[in-house]
């Protein structure tokens, strides 16, 4: 039992518990009614509710999130332009966030399927120093995607 003020009071019975929280005009909060025995504290519900309440938003405050970035290419991607691409990837990594490498086939390219393979192995390649494949490259429907993640040090 932890009385209105914060010091320790005993442990004592729920009916006398509840006899001095309406003497002091307050309520009786189970704080952790699993303990053994249970821990009860006399303060007002609505300041008790509060509290609950700034603590959980200060602790999504601290929280990360992080965020999934894409990436698109195409199987007769240039030098320069894959350049800008990993270039962008890295930026994404190095942020915290994962990156969703995506090479979209259109029309007949979907016959190269397999060739076209080794940009999204030479990307992540490229990228090796501050990336590591999360998800290794799969053919879903008429794009192959892969998904890198920040490497740990």
């Amino acid at each position: 039992m932890i009385g209105a003020d914060g010091e320790q009071v005993g442990i004592m019975s729920s009916k006398e518990a509840l006899a001095l929280a309406r003497e002091a005009d307050l309520d009786l909060i189970k704080i952790a009614p699993t303990a053994k025995p249970p821990v009860c504290k006399i303060t007002d519900y609505g300041k008790y509710k509060y509290e609950l309440a700034r603590k959980e938003k200060e602790a999504r405050k601290k929280q990360k999130t992080i965020d999934v970035k894409e990436v698109r290419l195409s199987p007769n991607i240039e030098e320069n332009d894959i350049n800008t691409k990993i270039t962008s990837a890295r930026k994404f990594l190095v942020k915290g966030d994962k990156v969703k490498v995506t090479l979209r086939f259109r029309g007949r390219e979907m016959a190269h399927v397999q060739s076209s393979k080794h940009i999204l192995d030479e990307f992540a390649e490229r990228l090796s120093d501050v990336a590591v494949i999360e998800k290794s490259p799969k053919l879903e429907g008429r794009s192959m995607t892969m998904f890198l993640a920040e490497k740990k040090n």
